[in-house]
């Protein structure tokens, strides 16, 4: 039987890094004892009066069809925590829910490009925006950076890759897998580049609530960006709710109708009982929040503690986010080689960084999903198969 020609752009690379992971989860069904460091789902329960918050929800008849674009209440608290921290001043209007951040960057992929239009993305990039952009038949330009950079952008290297076919540019700061987050005065200079250009600017922002180093931007408070931005955030990271499904774009008006016309087609809004929890998730005095930020931190800096010494490894640290980056190329194997030897031999997942692209080539990505103990002895594991590769060379 014959398939769409879009079957083909949502595959490849990108489908496929998740293989390792796959393999991961076979073995600990068969009883292998599995560290499971290769997907970035907090490990911390989301918070109980959120929780109690859905609960309630559904014991009041709450499952029936909500507003497509997102309860009004919901709305507002997005537009008044993204004006609170950004400084840029938005109204519900501004705001559409949608089931995730994966979700909500594939809708506006779909309400921006067109088969042929270029949309700039930093890489190593999530692995899942290879497809997104696929989905539309929009070309991918990577924009590389340099692990010596911390994997920072540098908007020259940007510029550089401006063509009459350039419709977008997408970053995600702080970065998965990386870890990076841009300055004020690199997101001055893209604002710029998007502004001479004539450019949509895609803010993927998922893990601003994970930042541990620096202050984070949000561009579109940058002058003359709120009308080209589309800013997306979700309660997935920060909130310990990957499962709820609850991300949001913010953008300007036309934006966002184009959006909730897109979500009639396949969506049809979230479900209201969800939507009253993200309510409690946003207005709530939630100290848990600040609690998983810390030991996030903390797991960060336990990974990088240990590795730092490892011969054969090199840790970066991440200015923010759940994951650390670890240069494995002095072991004399890639990554991909690395992570397949790490989990069969000593029961560790992780994902190689050529998954993300070139620049995280030579890279494994750690994930910061486990407590201190479980990651000390990840760790442990890691710094062992490192040693053992550099001994086999010596042979």
């Amino acid at each position: 039987m014959r398939y769409s020609a879009l079957t083909q752009r949502i595959a490849g690379e990108g489908a496929e890094a998740w293989q390792i992971h796959y393999r991961a989860l076979e073995l600990r069904e068969q009883g292998v004892d599995v560290l499971l460091l290769s997907v970035g789902d907090p490990d911390f329960d989301t918070p109980k009066p959120i929780v109690q918050a859905a609960i309630d929800s559904l014991l009041a008849g709450d499952t029936h069809y909500a507003e497509v674009r997102g309860t009004r209440a919901l709305r507002h608290s997005i537009a008044r925590r993204h004006t609170r921290r950004s400084g840029q001043v938005v109204e519900a209007e501004h705001v559409v829910l949608l089931p995730g951040a994966q979700c909500a960057v594939y809708s506006v992929a779909q309400c921006l490009l067109d088969p042929g239009d270029e949309v700039i993305v930093a890489e190593p990039m999530y692995v899942t925006y290879e497809g997104v952009f696929g989905a539309c038949a929009a070309k991918v330009v990577p924009v590389a950076v340099r692990p010596e950079n911390g994997f920072r952008v540098v908007p020259a290297d940007v510029a550089a890759l401006i063509t009459p076919r350039t419709r977008a540019i997408l970053l995600n700061s702080p970065n998965n897998p990386s870890g990076a987050s841009l300055s004020l005065s690199t997101w001055q200079a893209l604002a710029h580049l998007c502004i001479s250009h004539d450019l949509w600017l895609i803010s993927d922002e998922v893990y601003s609530d994970l930042l541990y180093e620096g202050r984070h931007i949000s561009p579109a408070s940058l002058p003359g960006m709120a009308e080209r931005t589309a800013t997306l955030n979700s309660l997935s990271k920060s909130h310990a709710m990957s499962g709820w499904r609850v991300g949001w774009v913010i953008g300007p008006k036309p934006l966002t109708e184009h959006l909730v016309h897109l979500s009639l087609c396949m969506l049809f809004g979230l479900p209201e009982f969800i939507q009253n929890a993200a309510q409690v998730a946003l207005d709530a005095d939630l100290p848990e929040l600040e609690q998983m930020r810390d030991e996030y931190r903390q797991r960060r800096d336990l990974v990088c503690a240990s590795l730092k010494d490892c011969p054969g490894l090199s840790p970066v640290r991440p200015d923010g986010g759940m994951f650390v980056m670890v240069d494995v190329r002095r072991t004399g194997v890639g990554a991909q080689v690395f992570a397949e030897r790490l989990l069969e031999g000593y029961g560790v997942s992780v994902l190689a960084g050529e998954a993300f692209g070139p620049s995280a080539a030579g890279h494994i990505r750690i994930g910061l999903v486990v407590g201190q103990v479980q990651l000390a002895e990840a760790c442990r594991r890691i710094a062992h198969c490192a040693a053992d590769l550099l001994e086999a060379r010596v042979r």
